[in-house]
């Protein structure tokens, strides 16, 4: 290409993200990106998936990023398009999920102004992404865009948004179709030092109760983390537990695996993390919702911390050894050092663990006139897991039970809202996994309050024929909030009974889904499997017992050794103070 040829800003920005290797554009149009949307009219690199609202578009493209590996895009107008994503561009910034979100904006003659869909989108955006841009000059595009991508993807992954005035859509510049020559600002420590990877050795070779704590970072270094975390478990032979979104780093079917921990976790895993005598975290930051009270998180642990996110270490939990570094190459780095050492004879710390395993602390109650949700999740892993599928959820109750009760055994298949714990996350979320991978199954499982927050994504998945499959476990609750109403608050169910519910089935079909109702148990199995049968979208509207809560559960605020499992007394449990935390 000519170097003297100008191309508008518009331009500029699609043939930038064509070299980023885009395949897929989640948006929605409007007036101040329209000059784009022009652009990218008549481009066939680069497909353009028309959700329904602008949080849909987030959270399709987090779940797009979340089961590929590759960073999500979004493409939202000013003022309400910009605002209406925030959601999902903070959810993607608690979760470490990597994303390049385009926002419009008034003309730069008219910011500050006040005018038509007009906001302050850097001001708004600043607290809940890694960086953003507001772009003066069409010149500076493409290396912004080169830039932000880089950010989003590399280091702790995460959301970057690039604001751009309708006029420098418009304006030209000089373009030569040349990858940008600008030195990166971002270059974020991926190794651990020498030292710090022998003294970590030192201690995983001489420890008698250690575990393996993992978290999100694992999956987000890429499979060859994951396959890195077992070579290291299999070396040591510790125990592996994991968070909320760690799940799928560690197979669920390995000898050594504990179990999810924290609020919701395995007793097991919660008893193990409370009495090691080491703790090795992996890519995990020590949330509040794993480590309950903190003066009583694994009170007589020596902690190693690995994460790339040096503004984690000692943020919440102070530990002995911090290693900064990728989780991937950290695990090589371990795994190198470790060499031909023999491990520690962990066999008294296994007997311990076996112990606790003993309380089956997931186990549930069965009711002869309604079905368990727990079982509904069960019956759906089984009949699924041979097709290896990709799950997404919203959020409640029925996320913790599909954390417990489906299994993972590798990563990217599993897509959730851990940190901001957004619902309408899970329909979205699994439209963008089932475009990026378009032979597997992707199934959402869904409550009945939580699917319609962005229940209209369903239109976007008939446009597109995707064959996304939602399990809605109906209780006809807010059934996270009612379980809390009933724990904390004596049963005063305010306002979280899901009264004049939709008749899920015949919406479904007014989108074009089909749609599935389960009754009773014994239509469990055979609605699972017509729904795996149906080629394309389905809706299951499984009617589950209205009451049943979800444990094992740490109260907010109280101590791992505080889990309440089924059978538990609940009265009482809750202190003033954890009560004040929840």
């Amino acid at each position: 290409m000519d170097v003297s040829e100008e191309r508008s800003g518009a331009v500029i920005l699609v043939e930038s993200l064509a070299r980023q290797g885009v395949e897929f554009v989640f948006g929605y149009p409007g007036g101040a990106v329209l000059p784009i949307y022009d652009a990218l009219f008549n481009d066939a690199r680069i497909r353009h998936i028309l959700v329904r609202h602008e949080a849909g578009a987030a959270h399709a493209a987090e779940g797009y990023a979340r089961s590929t590996g590759k960073p999500g895009v979004v493409l939202v107008t000013s003022g309400p398009g910009a605002t209406n994503a925030v959601t999902g561009i903070a959810d993607a910034f608690m979760d470490s999920i990597p994303l390049v979100v385009i926002t419009g904006q008034v003309p730069t003659g008219l910011i500050g102004s006040d005018a038509f869909q007009e906001a302050d989108t850097i001001g708004i955006t600043r607290h809940c992404t890694k960086h953003n841009y507001l772009v003066k000059d069409p010149a500076e595009l493409a290396g912004i865009i080169d830039e932000a991508f880089r950010i989003a993807t590399t280091g702790r992954p995460g959301p970057v948004v690039i604001d751009i005035p309708k006029d420098v859509q418009i304006a030209s510049a000089q373009w030569n179709g040349a990858p940008p020559q600008k030195e990166s600002r971002y270059n974020p420590q991926t190794r651990g030092s020498d030292k710090d990877i022998a003294r970590a050795i030192e201690l995983l070779a001489n420890a008698r109760a250690p575990i393996f704590y993992t978290g999100g970072g694992v999956i987000n270094s890429g499979p060859h983390a994951a396959d890195l975390l077992r070579q290291l478990q299999e070396l040591t032979g510790a125990p592996v537990t994991s968070t909320l979104m760690g799940l799928g780093a560690f197979p669920a079917d390995h000898a050594d695996w504990l179990g999810m921990l924290g609020m919701h976790g395995t007793y097991e895993s919660n008893m193990a993390m409370n009495q090691a005598d080491l703790v090795v975290c992996i890519g995990a930051r020590f949330d509040d919702r794993v480590t309950g009270r903190l003066d009583a998180f694994s009170p007589h642990s020596t902690k190693i911390h690995i994460d790339i996110d040096r503004s984690s270490i000692n943020k919440t939990v102070t530990v002995d050894l911090p290693i900064i570094g990728d989780c991937g190459e950290v695990l090589e780095q371990l795994i190198a050092a470790w060499g031909n050492r023999k491990p520690q004879n962990l066999s008294d710390w296994k007997a311990r663990i076996d112990g606790w395993r003993t309380r089956k602390s997931l186990a549930y109650p069965r009711d002869p006139q309604a079905i368990m949700p727990q079982l509904a999740i069960e019956r759906l892993f089984e009949l699924t897991k041979h097709l290896d599928p990709v799950i997404s959820t919203e959020v409640g109750q029925h996320q913790m039970w599909a954390a417990q009760h489906f299994h993972f055994f590798g990563p990217n298949k599993w897509l959730t809202s851990g940190g901001l714990g957004t619902m309408g996350y899970g329909l979205p979320a699994a439209i963008g996994a089932q475009l990026g991978n378009p032979d597997s199954l992707v199934i959402d499982i869904a409550g009945d309050a939580s699917i319609q927050m962005n229940i209209q994504e369903l239109g976007t998945a008939t446009q597109y024929r995707l064959p996304v499959k939602v399990f809605i476990l109906n209780n006809e609750w807010m059934g996270m909030v009612r379980q809390w109403q009933e724990l904390t608050y004596e049963s005063r169910y305010s306002e979280s009974y899901s009264d004049s519910l939709p008749d899920f089935v015949r919406l479904a079909e007014a989108y074009g889904w089909k749609g599935i109702r389960i009754e009773d148990e014994s239509q469990l199995d055979a609605g699972i499997q017509a729904m795996i049968d149906h080629p394309g979208p389905v809706i299951v509207d499984c009617l589950v017992a209205k009451e049943a809560n979800c444990f094992p559960m740490i109260p907010s605020g109280a101590a791992h050794t505080d889990m309440i499992l089924y059978g538990d007394s609940v009265a009482g449990t809750m202190d003033d103070e954890a009560k004040a935390l929840v």
